[in-house]
C-alpha cells in the first residue's frame, strides 16, 4: 500500500494552475522537522519535500497559511513517467494549528 501521513508546514507554494480538463493543481514544498527513536537511539529528523494536490484537495491547500503545521495523507508517485525523483500526492489535509 503506498499510503504517506505527514505534519509538516508549507514553506513554499506555486500559482495554481489548471490541467487540459479544467482540474486545479496546488504545487508547494512542505517542511517537516521531528525526533524520532531508531534502535533506542533518539535521532533528529528534518527534511523538505515537493507536494502536489489536484482538485478539491488543492483550494485547501492554498487555504493553509505558509508556515502552520499541518497533517497531510497522500501517496508518493514519480514526477513524470520517466523521473526518478518522487512527489508527494496530498489527497486529504487537516489543519492541527501549531505553529
Amino acid at each position: 500500500m503506498n499510503r504517506l501521513q505527514l505534519t509538516a508546514s508549507v514553506v513554499e507554494r506555486e500559482p495554481v494552475r489548471y490541467t487540459p480538463a479544467g482540474v486545479p493543481i496546488a504545487s508547494c514544498t512542505l517542511h517537516h522537522r521531528t525526533e524520532v527513536v531508531e534502535a533506542g537511539i533518539a535521532r533528529q529528523i528534518e527534511l523538505t519535500l515537493p507536494a502536489v494536490a489536484a482538485g478539491a484537495a488543492s483550494g485547501k491547500l492554498e487555504g493553509i497559511a505558509m508556515g502552520v503545521e499541518t497533517l497531510f495523507t497522500g501517496f508518493m508517485a514519480k514526477k513524470s513517467r520517466n523521473a526518478r525523483t518522487l512527489v508527494f500526492h496530498i489527497t486529504e489535509l487537516q489543519d492541527i494549528g501549531k505553529d
